[in-house]
C-alpha cells in the first residue's frame, strides 16, 4: 500500500513511544505538522529554534532516550544550530528533522537554501558536531535513515542526528512495507560491560591503592548509573569527586562526596585529586576547567598519581592523562561488574572512617565560611542567600536547570544536589540561554517533580519568548533570574585584568539598567515577582512553586565573583604571573 512519507514518519514516531516533538513551523515541514495535528505526539510549539533545540535537550536528558526536533531549512536550521551543538558537547541523544529545498530545485538557489559552497548543501553546517549527517536523496531511503538516526543518537556515547529531507520527499507516497520492515529491529542495543580479568585488576588497584579517589563524570548520569556507583562506594570506602556534569552523580549529603573539582572547585576537593595515589575516572573526560587547565599544581598530577579510566567512548581515553588501564564500556555495566568482584575479593569490605572524618570537618569549615553571606540582608541580595533560601524551599527531588555564570559555577560548587540527575547543565559547550528553555523540557519529561530554573539576567534575555511556550503548553515552571545587570563573570574578568567592563555590563546614562523581567513575564500571560527586598525572596519563591503556574521571579543579585581556588590557564594569558582571578563589580 502506498501512504505519504509524512504520515508514516508520524506513525513511526508514535510506534518508538516518542510523546513530543519540538520545533517550529515553516513551509518545508508543514506537511509534517499537519500528520503530528492528527497525532498522539504532543507538538511542542516554540518562537525560536533555539528555545525548541534547549527544551529538547532537557527533555531528553530526563527521558533519557532520544528527544525529536522538527525544524525548517535555512535559518531554521541555523537558528536551531546553537542548542544542538550543546546537545552535542554534553551527549545528549537528539533526532533533528529538518525541511531542505525540493530536490528537483538543485541548482537554482530557491527561496533560503544555504549553497555558497555547493548546491543543496544545508546538512553540512552541523558536520562539525552531530554525530551524523544525512540529506535523504531517495523516498524509498527514508525508512531505514530515520531508522539509523534514532539508533545512532542513542548508542555509544549520545548525540545528536540530523536527517535533512527535501520538502518534496515529505509529500511523496511509498510502500508502507518499508517502513514496516523496520518493526522487527530492536529499539535498544545492548551495551558493552568489563570482562572479568579487566574488573578484578581495577578492583585489585582500588584495593591496594592507599589514597584512592573515583572521579565522576557526567557519563554516570548518562548511564543511569548512581546507584551501581553508590554501591561501589559503600563497599570500598572511597571518597569521589566530580567533575561540573557528574554534580549528583554521588549525591551531595553522602558522606564520600568530596565535590567539584577545578577552576570553580575549593582548595580541599582539588588537594584530595591531586595528592591522590590512585584515580579512577568514570564517564569524564577530564575537561579544562574541571582540571584546572591540566596544570598538575592544581588539580590532577598524573604521574606520580596513577589513573584508571573507563568510558564508552574510546577517544576519550587517553586524550589528556597517560592511563595506566583504559576501559571502553557502558557505565552502568561497568560499576556492576565492579561491584560484583569487589564483593567477591574483599567481602568484609571497609569504612574509611578517617577520610569520612575529613569530609564532615570540611563541610562544616565551608558552611561556616558562607554563613555571613547568607545571613546578609542587604539588598541586592548576596548570591550564596538566593542558592540557600532555593535548597531551603525546594523538595528534595526537585529539578533544577542552570546556565552560565554564578548560576553554574557556584551551583556546582555550594548547591547541594540530592537525586542524582536532578541539575541540568551547559558544561561541554556551556552556552548561554540553555537553563531557562532546558527548563521546559525537564518538566514536560517530568510533570509530577517541581522545576526550577536557576539563571542570570544575561542567559534569561536571550530567549524570553519561551514564555509564550509555557503558557500556551501550560508548563509550570519557576525561572528566578538572578539579575546582576551584567555578564557578571566576564565582567568581573574583565575588570580584574583591564580595569574596565566595556560590554560587559548593563548601563544607561551611567547607571544599571535591567528589564523589568517580571513584567515582561506578565505581559506574556505569565506570572511575574519582581523581589523588591532580601526578606522577600523566600516566601514568593515558596508562593510560585504552589501556584502550579509558570513564574518568573526577578531578584536583583550582588555582582560578587564565584570564589575559587583553581586555575585556568586564560587568566595566564591576560596577566602573565599576576595571579589575578575575578573581582567583584559595584
Amino acid at each position: 500500500m502506498q501512504e505519504l512519507i509524512s504520515r508514516q514518519l508520524v506513525r513511526y514516531l508514535e510506534e518508538r513511544g516518542v510523546e513530543h516533538v519540538f520545533g517550529l513551523c515553516g513551509h518545508t515541514n508543514i506537511a509534517v505538522l499537519t500528520e503530528l495535528g492528527k497525532s498522539s505526539i504532543r507538538f511542542v510549539n516554540t518562537r525560536h529554534e533555539q528555545i525548541a533545540a534547549h527544551a529538547a535537550d532537557g527533555y531528553a536528558r530526563m527521558k533519557k532516550k532520544a528527544a525529536v526536533v522538527l525544524s525548517h531549512l535555512g535559518p531554521g536550521l541555523t537558528n536551531a544550530a546553537t542548542g544542538v551543538a550543546n546537545a552535542a558537547l554534553d551527549s545528549i541523544p537528539m533526532v533533528v528533522i529538518a525541511g531542505d529545498v525540493p530536490s528537483h530545485y538543485y541548482g537554482k538557489h530557491p527561496h533560503q537554501e544555504i549553497n555558497l559552497h555547493a548546491d543543496a548543501a544545508q546538512w553540512e553546517v552541523y558536520r562539525p558536531f552531530v554525530k551524523r549527517a544525512w540529506r535523504v536523496e531517495r523516498p524509498d531511503l527514508f525508512p531505514e535513515i530515520v531508522e539509523k538516526a534514532f539508533q545512532l543518537a542513542e548508542s555509544g556515547r549520545p548525540g545528536p542526528v540530523l536527517v535533512s529531507v527535501p520538502m518534496d520527499i515529505f509529500s511523496k507516497e511509498i510502500d508502507t512495507a518499508l517502513f514496516e520492515r523496520l518493526r522487527p529491529h530492536t529499539r535498544q542495543l545492548e551495551k558493552p560491560s568489563l570482562d572479568e580479568a579487566v574488573a578484578r585488576r581495577i578492583v585489585q588497584a582500588l584495593i591496594d591503592a592507599e589514597r584512592p579517589v573515583i572521579y565522576a563524570g557526567g557519563g554516570i548520569l548518562l548511564a543511569d548509573a548512581a546507584q551501581e556507583l553508590e554501591q561501589l562506594v559503600d563497599h570500598l570506602g572511597i571518597p569521589v569527586a566530580h567533575s561540573l556534569m557528574g554534580k549528583g552523580a554521588l549525591r551531595d549529603d553522602h558522606d564520600l562526596t568530596l565535590g567539584m573539582t577545578g577552576f570553580w572547585g575549593t582548595q580541599f576537593v582539588n588537594d584530595a585529586c591531586r595528592t591522590a595515589d590512585l584515580v579512577i575516572g568514570l564517564g569524564t573526560r577530564f575537561a579544562e576547567a574541571d582540571c584546572s587547565s591540566w596544570d598538575d599544581r592544581y588539580t590532577f598530577s598524573f604521574p606520580p598519581a596513577r589513573l584508571i579510566h573507563i568510558d564508552i567512548d574510546p577517544s576519550e581515553i587517553g586524550r589528556n592523562y597517560p592511563v595506566e588501564i583504559g576501559a571502553v564500556a557502558d557505565l552502568r555495566q561497568a560499576l556492576v561488574a565492579l561491584n560484583r568482584v569487589a564483593r567477591e575479593m574483599l567481602p568484609a569490605g571497609r569504612r574509611n572512617e578517617a577520610m569520612r572524618a575529613r569530609i564532615a570537618r570540611y563541610r562544616e569549615e565551608f558552611a561556616a565560611g558562607n554563613a555571613t553571606l547568607i545571613r546578609e540582608d542587604r539588598y541586592p541580595m548576596q548570591p550564596e542567600r538566593i542558592l540557600s533560601e532555593v535548597r531551603e524551599v525546594l523538595p528534595r527531588d526537585a529539578i533544577i536547570t542552570t546556565d552560565v555564570g554564578w548560576n553554574k559555577n557556584g551551583v556546582g560548587q555550594q548547591f547541594p544536589v540530592y537525586v542524582p540527575g536532578s541539575i541540568l547543565t551547559p558544561g561541554g559547550y556551556a552556552t548561554m540561554g540553555f537553563g531557562a528553555p532546558g527548563a521546559l523540557g525537564a518538566k514536560l519529561a517530568c510533570p509530577d517533580r517541581v522545576v526550577v530554573s536557576l539563571v542570570g539576567d544575561g542567559g534569561f534575555g536571550q530567549n524570553p519568548a519561551l514564555l509564550a511556550t509555557a503558557v500556551e503548553e501550560d508548563i509550570p515552571v519557576v525561572w528566578v533570574v538572578m539579575n546582576n545587570c551584567a555578564f557578571g563573570t566576564i565582567a568581573g574578568l574583565q575588570k580584574a585584568h583591564y580595569g574596565t567592563t566595556t560590554g560587559t555590563v548593563f548601563a544607561k546614562d551611567g547607571q544599571p539598567y535591567t528589564p523589568d523581567y517580571a513584567a515582561v513575564a506578565r505581559a506574556y500571560g505569565a506570572e511575574g515577582i519582581r523581589i523588591q527586598d532580601t526578606a522577600e525572596f523566600k516566601d514568593a519563591l515558596a508562593r510560585a512553586i504552589a501556584s502550579g503556574k509558570p513564574c518568573v521571579i526577578d531578584v536583583l543579585m550582588r555582582n560578587n565573583p564565584v570564589p575559587t581556588s583553581g586555575h585556568w590557564n586564560i587568566l595566564d594569558i591576560y596577566s602573565p604571573n599576576a595571579k589575578i582571578s575575578h573581582v567583584s563589580i559595584d
